[in-house]
């Protein structure tokens, strides 16, 4: 089970949290001028790295605050978690952590 930490609360089971999706995408400044198949492009489409993702996750079960983490998603290691709004985390964050295996 993975195990998030919750900037709010510490770390807590994944069963506590609720995926919200890639973190950091812009909504569209004008959605009523994008075309059906732009607007179905911004709904639907997302990146699917392999490797280190921004992620946005709300804790349901806890204190019910959005935030967002970033997760390598081979190892599935969470490599830093903030309050939304903050500046996104560097996608080379925690790898000295990682690779030390800490």
């Amino acid at each position: 089970m993975l195990l998030i930490p919750c900037p709010y609360c510490g770390p807590r089971p994944e069963l506590e949290f609720a995926y919200g999706g890639e973190a950091h995408r812009p909504r569209p400044a004008d959605p009523a001028a994008l075309s059906d198949e732009a607007w179905a492009a911004f709904l639907y489409e997302r990146a699917n790295p392999k490797g280190r993702h921004r992620e946005r996750w709300r804790h349901v079960h806890g204190c019910g605050q959005f935030f967002n983490v970033l997760r390598d998603t081979v190892t599935d290691a969470i490599l830093a978690a903030y309050p939304v709004g903050a500046p996104p985390q560097e996608l080379n964050a925690g790898r000295e952590r990682q690779e030390r295996g800490a």
